[in-house]
C-alpha cells in the first residue's frame, strides 16, 4: 500500500510539472493505473489529483483531455464525494460537453457515476448549462452513439430527481428525446431515450410539453408490437403514461383512452408479460384509464335515460 500511496503522491506532482511532456506521461499513467487497480484510486484522489485533472478538461490537447476525464470517470467510482466537492468540477465536466469533444462521453458518464449518488441530483441537475450540453448532445445529429449513450444515462439521473423535470423540459429535452425516438434505429438508444421520456412525464409541464410533439400518441405507438419495440422500450412507455396519467389527472387519462383500442392491447401486453415492475406499473394504467372509459359510459348512458 505504501508503494502505492507513493506513485500516487509522485504522479499527481508530475500533473503540475513545468513540463508538459512529464504532464502526459503522468496523465496516461493515471488513466491505466485507475482503469486496472481500484485500490489505487483513494489514494490518488487523497493526493490531490482531481482539481488538477478538472483544469486539465481546459487543455488544448485532446489526447490530454481523454486522458483527464477517462481517469475522472475511473475516480468517480470511488472517491464521488472527494469529486463532487472539487471547486470548478462540474464546471470543467460542463465545457468538456459543450465542446463536443471526443471526450464528451467519459464526461457524461462521469455525471452519471456521480448521479447515482441522490444527494449529488439535485446540485447537478441545477446547473442548467450541464443539463443544456447534455440535451444537445442528444440533439445533435453528429454526436457519436456513445456520447449519446453516456448524455441519455446522465439525464435519466438528473431525471430522477423530481424537481429536475422541470428544468429539463424547459431546456428542449422533449423534442430531443422524442425525435431521437422517433428516427433512432438502434434499439439501446430508444431505450435509454423512452426511460428518461418515463422520468420527466412525471411533473406538471409535461403535459404540455408532450402535447407538442404528440407524445402521448409516441408512446402509445411503441406499445404496439408491430412497432417492434424491446420489452424494455413499452415498460417504459407504460411508466410515462402512467406518470402522465398521474400528474394530469382524469383529462389526460381520457386522451390516452381515446386513443383507440390499441392502447389497451399494447398495455395488457406488459401487464401479462412484462417483468414484475413492468406488470404492476401496467396493471396500474389499465385500472386508471378503464375507470376514465367506465365513468364516460356511464355518464353518456344516463344523460341518454334522461331524455327518453
Amino acid at each position: 500500500m505504501e508503494v502505492k500511496r507513493r506513485t500516487a503522491k509522485t504522479l499527481v506532482a508530475k500533473l503540475s510539472s513545468v513540463s508538459e511532456q512529464s504532464r502526459k506521461e503522468a496523465l496516461s499513467e493515471l488513466r491505466l493505473i485507475t482503469k486496472h487497480d481500484p485500490l489505487s484510486r483513494p489514494l490518488i484522489a487523497d493526493a490531490g489529483a482531481i482539481p488538477l485533472l478538472a483544469n486539465t478538461l481546459y487543455s488544448p490537447s485532446s489526447t490530454s483531455q481523454d486522458n483527464a476525464t477517462a481517469t475522472l470517470l475511473n475516480l468517480s467510482i470511488s472517491s464521488p464525494e472527494t469529486l463532487i466537492s472539487t471547486r470548478g468540477l462540474l464546471d470543467a465536466l460542463s465545457h468538456s460537453l459543450r465542446r463536443h469533444s471526443s471526450s464528451a462521453a467519459a464526461a457524461a458518464a462521469t455525471l452519471y457515476s456521480l448521479l447515482t449518488v441522490d444527494d449529488y441530483r439535485p446540485i447537478i441537475g441545477s446547473k442548467r448549462d450541464i443539463v443544456y450540453a447534455l440535451i444537445d448532445i442528444v440533439r445533435n445529429p453528429n454526436s457519436p452513439s456513445r456520447s449519446i449513450k453516456d448524455s441519455l444515462k446522465a439525464l435519466f439521473g438528473i431525471s430522477l430527481y423530481p424537481l429536475n423535470r422541470s428544468t429539463v423540459i424547459e431546456l428542449g429535452g422533449v423534442n430531443a428525446l422524442f425525435s431521437l425516438v422517433m428516427k433512432e434505429g438502434r434499439v439501446g438508444l430508444v431505450e435509454d431515450a423512452t426511460a428518461v421520456i418515463a422520468q420527466i412525464a412525471g411533473c406538471e409541464e409535461a403535459i404540455d410539453g408532450f402535447r407538442k410533439v404528440s407524445g402521448i400518441r409516441v408512446l402509445v405507438d411503441l406499445l404496439d408490437p408491430l412497432t417492434g419495440s424491446s420489452g424494455r422500450t413499452r415498460e417504459n412507455a407504460v411508466l410515462a403514461l402512467l406518470n402522465l396519467v398521474r400528474c394530469g389527472g382524469e383529462k389526460v387519462a381520457k386522451n390516452v383512452g381515446e386513443m383507440g383500442f390499441g392502447v389497451f392491447n399494447g398495455i395488457g401486453e406488459v401487464a401479462e408479460n412484462g417483468s414484475e415492475k413492468g406488470k404492476s406499473k401496467a396493471i396500474e394504467l389499465l385500472k386508471i384509464l378503464l375507470k376514465v372509459v367506465d365513468d364516460d359510459h356511464h355518464h353518456h348512458h344516463s344523460s341518454h335515460e334522461l331524455y327518453t
